[in-house]
């Protein structure tokens, strides 16, 4: 029952936030997500603020069909998606997933690689299960134009599923030079493979 009132609660804020909030003040600007120990803003990278390639890099969020698997992230789903369409266009659930295929938008610029995208026009990066929900999210991302789907062996927290990195620009395989090489907590070293760089028509 006091779950059901935090939730309605939070859900009224967030719309009597938006709702009176100038245009350039938004929820997003306003701390909001801080409270609930996201930042949730273009310029805190959507809960990713460290790029992918460095260091105690984190994903910022998983989006597919087992988020009980990752209670550590922020798990795009339910209610958090029904706030998150409150929110001006800035980052949003994806819904439906596009299907696999030659008509999803996107096409490859570079497969099965040991290097994964470095470049200065980073948004945001996190955990999802498929290619195809890689490049859901970005369609869900504003400016995004490049996903580029990889695994990162020994890091992200052990995980197995692909990472979903975002970049504003296409980018080749001549950007593909984050190969791994941080060290996690537990002394393994990460490294990287099947990476494939997708770009948005």
């Amino acid at each position: 029952m006091r779950l059901t009132s935090f939730f309605l609660s939070l859900t009224a804020l967030v719309f009597v936030t938006v709702s009176a909030a100038p245009a350039t003040d938004t929820l997003l600007d306003r701390g909001l997500p801080s409270l609930l120990g996201i930042d949730w803003t273009e310029r805190g990278h959507y809960n990713a603020p460290v790029e992918p390639w460095k260091n105690g890099a984190r994903p910022g969020w998983y989006f597919g069909k087992h988020p009980e698997k990752y209670p550590k992230l922020f798990c795009l789903g339910g209610l958090i998606c029904k706030l998150l369409e409150l929110l001006p266009k800035k980052f949003h659930c994806p819904k439906p997933t596009p299907p696999p295929g030659p008509s999803d938008g996107y096409t490859p610029t570079f497969q099965n690689l040991t290097g994964a995208t470095q470049a200065g026009d980073y948004l945001t990066f996190g955990l999802v299960d498929t290619v195809a929900d890689c490049k859901a999210m970005c369609n869900n991302v504003e400016g995004c134009g490049f996903a580029n789907t990889y695994h990162d062996v020994n890091g992200k927290d052990g995980s197995t599923k692909l990472t979903c990195s975002l970049f504003r620009g296409c980018h080749t395989a001549a950007d593909a030079t984050n190969t791994g090489g941080q060290t996690q907590p537990d002394g393994s070293v990460n490294y990287i493979t099947e990476s494939y760089g997708w770009c948005k028509a």
